[in-house]
């Protein structure tokens, strides 16, 4: 078969993976560097290798991360109190695979949201679906919801994604129909899902938040106590990014 008619074919197939590589793969296969069986395979091996990176590629998409950032890019000297042996556990996801959360906490500066960011990053490249959001964003999204009749359909949304990082949690006090929604928000995945939340208070300030004591029992209960709690204490992050002298920017640091 010549080379064009296969291009033909791999093209209606939509095996785009195999095309950008037969090239080079029958160059192998005509010096001998490939026999029939392994030609096929490593053709096959590079359709699987694009179709896994256009996936992944469009998990990082829908997640809406702020900043693609990961752990090998956090500076943990930085901070040596910083409880790393944790944080690298939980880099296992196990945490995800037992629909388990994690609640960042710890003042501002120290690495909450690149933590957050980072673990779910690593979520991604491991198959689950993520969302990242501001929690004030995603409580306005579903006030949005009640006023045009779609609060339903945009829980239901949020309740699908295999994780779902809320950043800058407990930052302001919650408005009663806030209390509600997060309450709904927060049953609906008891079951389904995890939440990574970043916060400036400990988990212990947090029911002051709720006007509606009964709500916060009902949200927090469900949370703090199926979570990792990771206190994160230490130096802020922020001063070595500030602009060095001449105009160059310092090397290093990381998002809150």
């Amino acid at each position: 078969m010549e080379t064009h008619q296969l291009e033909g074919k791999l093209r209606s197939l939509r095996l785009s993976g195999m095309l950008a590589t037969l090239e080079a793969r029958l160059a192998q296969a005509r010096s001998g560097e490939l026999g029939h069986l392994e030609f096929l395979e490593v053709l096959l091996e590079d359709e699987i290798g694009r179709r896994e990176a256009k996936a992944l590629a469009e998990r990082i998409r829908r997640a809406h991360f702020e900043a693609e950032l990961t752990l090998e890019e956090f500076d943990f000297a930085y901070n040596p109190g910083l409880p790393a042996p944790l944080i690298r556990d939980l880099a296992a996801l196990r945490f995800l695979e037992r629909g388990e959360s994690v609640l960042l906490y710890g003042p501002v500066g120290v690495g909450k949201t690149h933590v957050a960011s980072a673990l779910g990053h690593l979520a991604c490249r491991r198959g689950y679906s993520v969302l990242f959001a501001k929690t004030s964003r995603l409580l306005a999204e579903l006030a949005g919801g009640r006023a045009e009749g779609s609060w339903e359909q945009r829980l239901r949304r949020l309740v699908r994604f295999d994780l779902l990082i809320l950043d800058d949690f407990a930052l302001r006090p919650f408005t009663g129909a806030q209390g509600d929604d997060f309450y709904e928000l927060v049953s609906e995945r008891a079951a389904r899902g995890s939440f990574i939340l970043t916060a400036n208070r400990s988990p212990k300030d947090w029911y002051e938040l709720f006007p509606n004591a009964v709500v916060a029992e009902g949200v927090l209960d469900r949370l703090i106590n199926s979570s990792f709690h990771v206190h994160m204490e230490g130096k802020s992050y922020r001063p070595k990014r500030r602009p060095a002298q001449g105009g160059k920017l310092a090397r290093g640091g990381a998002k809150e």
